[in-house]
């Protein structure tokens, strides 16, 4: 099931199944009619502070939507693919989102 723009009655994503940054500008400039201009700094403010804050720590909960986080992911042995020789997957950081129970019920299909 596609997502479909409530005011207009149209696909959010031209492409398919996946929505890029510039078509989620259009969204944002169409559901709060503001201007592309103004929909893409805001987009790219909130992506930023998003970032800015879990690569400091800290973790960023918006309520219905989810939650992102860093998480530490232990190292582990793996595989070349090419020669198949093991070898070590050093310890990192990385990034992780959890949805949220609103943006999970939705997708489920029991939310409009």
């Amino acid at each position: 099931m596609k997502c479909k723009n409530q005011r207009q009655g149209r696909p959010l994503s031209t492409k398919g199944d996946t929505m890029n940054k510039s078509e989620m500008i259009d969204a944002i400039a169409t559901r709060t009619d503001l201007s592309k201009a103004v929909s893409a700094k805001a987009l790219d403010a909130v992506i930023e502070a998003i970032v800015e804050a879990v690569a400091h720590g800290e973790t960023v909960t918006l309520v219905g939507f989810g939650s992102f986080k860093a998480s530490e992911r232990a190292a582990r042995e793996g595989k070349n693919p090419k020669t198949g020789a093991k070898i070590v997957i050093p310890q990192t950081i990385v990034p992780k989102f959890a949805a949220g129970a609103t943006f999970k019920a939705r997708v489920a299909g029991r939310g409009e």
